[in-house]
C-alpha cells in the first residue's frame, strides 16, 4: 500500500538537499535603488470601493505624523537640478552639460557647476558624498555601465580636489538602471542621462540656497527628475 505523505516529504527533502542554500548578491548586484531615487514604475490600481480601505468597527486611526517634504528647483533649461529633504541635498547635472556626446572627458565649463556642489557639500559639513552616473536606455547595458561609471569617477575626481581627503565618496554607475524619465523620447532621455551628487544634511547650511541655478522655478512634493546630447534620431545615432 503506497503512502503520499511520506513520499512527497521525501520528494521535498530531497529537492532542497540539491538546490542547496540560495546564493548571496555579490556587491555590484546590489537591488536596492540609489538614495533618492525614484523609478517611473505605476502606481498600484487601487479599488476605491475595496472594504480592505475602510476603518473597521471599533478601530482607530493612527497618530498623525509629519511627513517629509522634498522641494526642489531645477533652471529653466533643466540641465541642473536641486532636491533638499530633511535629511539629504541632492544635485544632478544632466551629462550634456559635463561631457561631449558618449565621453567621460568633463567640459571645461563643468568645473564651475562641480566646485558649486562642493561648496554646498562643505556649507552641509558633509563627510559622505555619494556619486552616481546614469545613462539613457540606448545603445548595450553593458556599454552605458561603463560609462556612467567613468562620468561618475571624473566628477568624483573634481570634487575630491575641492573637499580634501576627510570626505568618504560612494561612487557608482548605473547604467540605464532606475530612469527619471519616459525613456521613449529625447526629452525623457536627456533627463535620464545625468550625474547625481547627494550627501545627508548637516546642523547648518542654507537649505534653500542653490549652486548656479539661475532663472528658476520652485516646486515642492515627492516628484523629481533631472538629466547628454544634441538632438539626434535615435534609430540612426544611439548616445549615451
Amino acid at each position: 500500500m503506497a503512502h503520499p505523505a511520506k513520499t512527497t516529504t521525501a520528494t521535498l527533502t530531497a529537492l532542497l538537499l540539491l538546490l542547496g542554500p540560495a546564493p548571496a548578491l555579490a556587491d555590484d548586484e546590489d537591488p536596492t535603488a540609489p538614495p533618492g531615487s525614484t523609478t517611473t514604475s505605476p502606481p498600484p490600481e487601487v479599488d476605491s470601493n475595496s472594504p480592505g480601505l475602510k476603518l473597521a468597527d471599533g478601530a482607530t486611526l493612527a497618530p498623525a505624523k509629519v511627513l517629509d517634504i522634498k522641494s526642489v528647483v531645477e533652471d529653466l533649461g533643466g540641465e541642473e537640478r536641486r532636491e533638499d529633504t530633511n535629511t539629504d541635498v541632492k544635485f544632478a547635472l544632466q551629462a550634456e552639460v559635463l561631457f561631449p556626446k558618449d565621453s567621460a572627458k568633463l567640459n571645461p565649463e563643468a568645473n564651475a557647476r562641480i566646485k558649486a556642489i562642493a561648496e554646498e557639500a562643505k556649507a552641509q559639513k558633509a563627510t559622505d558624498v555619494r556619486v552616481f552616473g546614469f545613462t539613457d536606455n540606448l545603445g548595450s547595458y553593458g556599454h552605458g555601465k561603463k560609462l556612467s561609471r567613468q562620468r561618475a569617477e571624473a566628477v568624483h575626481d573634481e570634487l575630491a580636489g575641492h573637499l580634501g581627503p576627510e570626505v568618504t565618496f560612494s561612487v557608482r554607475g548605473y547604467s540605464e538602471d532606475y530612469p527619471i524619465a519616459d525613456n521613449g523620447s529625447e526629452e525623457g532621455r536627456k533627463k535620464n542621462r545625468r550625474v547625481e551628487v547627494s550627501f545627508p544634511r548637516g546642523t547648518t547650511g542654507n537649505s534653500n540656497s542653490n549652486s548656479d541655478i539661475n532663472n528658476t522655478s520652485t516646486s515642492t512634493g515627492t516628484s523629481n527628475g533631472n538629466g547628454d546630447s544634441v538632438s539626434y534620431s535615435a534609430a540612426t545615432s544611439p548616445t549615451r
